[in-house]
Parts: C-alpha cells; sequence; structure tokens
C-alpha cells in the first residue's frame, strides 16, 4: 500500500529502525491500519511534546525576559502551571489530530508526493504556503474570537487566559478541546488545496514554533512589520486586555473586525515598562 501523507517519511524511518525491529511482531505488517494509528499516534504526541519543551525551554532561557516574572500579574508558580496544562493538552489534543492524520494516510488528502505534481511549478509550491497562511490565520482568528464568546469561554478558553503575563510555556497550555479546534484549520487546509507534504510537516513544525515565540516576552519588533505582523507585543496584551489582537500571524482580521489594539509594549505602557516603575518605586522606599 502507497502512503500519501506529510508524515510518512517520519513514519518510515520509526518503522525501519524501531517499530518493526524492536516493537511490534513481525506478523504484523506495517501498513495495518490499527498498527499506523498506534504508531502515528506515538509519533505525534512525542513529536509535539518534544517541540513544546525544547523550544519552550530554549525561548524562555534565552529569550524570555525574566523581569517580568516580578509584574504582579504573574502567578505563583506560573511555569509550572503553565508546563503541566500544556503536556496534559497535547496528549489530549493528539488524539482527534491522529484521526486527521490516519485519514490522510489512506489517501483523502490531497497531499502530493514531487514538487513536479505542482500544476504552477515552484511558483505554486510558494503560493501554496502563502495560502495556508492566510487560510490558517483567517479560520484561527474567527475561532478564537469565538472562544471568547461567554457561553464558550468559561468552559473552555479561560484556562489559557489564567495567565496574564505569559512564558513561553504559556503557548500550549490550553484546554485540549480548545487548543484542538484552533489546530484544526493546519489539518483541514490540506484537504481542501493542494500542498506538497514536506512542506506541510515543515509548516506543522513552524506553526508550533510560531505560537512559542508569540508568548516569548521579547515585545522588540521592526517598525516596518508593527502594523503587519501579530506577534509577542500584541500577543500580550490580548491577555491582559482580552478583547484585542486574536489573530495568529498577521493583523489583517483584526483590522477588518474591528479588534486591533496598537501593543502597549511599543509605547512605553506594557508590562516590562510596569515593572520598571514598580522596582524605581521599590527602590525610592529603601
Amino acid at each position: 500500500m502507497t502512503k500519501h501523507f506529510a508524515m510518512d517519511h517520519v513514519l518510515s524511518i520509526a518503522d525501519h529502525y524501531v517499530f518493526t525491529p524492536y516493537v511490534y511482531p513481525a506478523s504484523w505488517p506495517e501498513d495495518e491500519a490499527l498498527r499506523q494509528i498506534i504508531s502515528l499516534w506515538v509519533l505525534t504526541t512525542l513529536g509535539a511534546e518534544l517541540i513544546y519543551l525544547g523550544f519552550g525551554a530554549l525561548s524562555f532561557y534565552c529569550v524570555f525576559d525574566h523581569t517580568l516574572m516580578k509584574h504582579p500579574q504573574f502567578l505563583k508558580n506560573q511555569v509550572r502551571q503553565e508546563i503541566q496544562l500544556g503536556v496534559a493538552a497535547i496528549f489530549w489534543m493528539s488524539f482527534p489530530t491522529v484521526a486527521l492524520f490516519f485519514c490522510e494516510v489512506r489517501g483523502f488528502s490531497k497531499l502530493y508526493d514531487n514538487f513536479s505534481e505542482s500544476s504552477l511549478g515552484w511558483p505554486g509550491v510558494f503560493l501554496s504556503v502563502a495560502g495556508f497562511l492566510f487560510f490558517t490565520d483567517m479560520c484561527i482568528y474567527w475561532i478564537h474570537r469565538c472562544m471568547h464568546h461567554r457561553s464558550i469561554y468559561k468552559q473552555l478558553h479561560k484556562q489559557h487566559h489564567v495567565f496574564k503575563i505569559p512564558t513561553p510555556f504559556a503557548s500550549h497550555a490550553f484546554h485540549p478541546i480548545d487548543g484542538f479546534l484552533q489546530s484544526l484549520p493546519y489539518h483541514v487546509y490540506p484537504f481542501i488545496f493542494p500542498l506538497h507534504k514536506v512542506v506541510y510537516l515543515s509548516l506543522f513544525v513552524f506553526v508550533n514554533i510560531w505560537t512559542i515565540s508569540i508568548h516569548d516576552g521579547d515585545y522588540r519588533i521592526p517598525g516596518c512589520l508593527i502594523s503587519l505582523i501579530n506577534g509577542a507585543p500584541h500577543h500580550v496584551d490580548h491577555h491582559l486586555y482580552f478583547y484585542y489582537n486574536y489573530g495568529q500571524y498577521f493583523t489583517l482580521w483584526d483590522r477588518l473586525g474591528g479588534s486591533y489594539r496598537h501593543p502597549s509594549a511599543l509605547v512605553g505602557k506594557g508590562p516590562h515598562d510596569h515593572v520598571r516603575k514598580l522596582m524605581a518605586k521599590s527602590a525610592k522606599t529603601e
């Protein structure tokens, strides 16, 4: 049976070096449905957890400004809470995610193997990346905004908003249903539009790293990109002020939806500024 999905190389390598020689009995074919589901779940869960914990730790120790932990809205034991919620969310989210991956395995998506299969050649590949970013940004904006509706918020999205001054580990700290719904556009896209499977896998890794980056507490952003890119300074205002900056990558849909807020951190009114004022006030009283 030919495999037709983005993770075929990962699954083939895992089968060749680990699953076939050390895990599964020789009588269990690599293309058998149950075996593929189990293998996909293991690979998806471990891969997502490693990306989250690995890049989250790298960002936390190398990028995140730890003075933000002195902010009055930074919770006691917050980092531990973020990690516990993030690890648990990824574990539970992997089950419905694997169901979608399995549909790709069985050839129901529009993922393709060779760049030559793109109807527009290499320009088509680049257009598919732009289309992926535009489509997912649009969908996530509206899904995220719906999560703030009062009939849904307390049951699902409130867990993420407990962290007013997020660290990189807050990036995946969601209720599992909330997290899966916001990730759904990534998985739906290749069922609607053609996409090279390696590009898809790369984009899957990219969106996880991007999600970490907008929680990294580094509010610097090139001036020419402030009005275009929804970065960490925009997203921390979402955590602090609730009704603004729902976007994932860009500010487009926030502007169209009337929910755009210019980042407070870029006009001297952000969390860093608040901490500096508190420290200066504390120094004067000593």
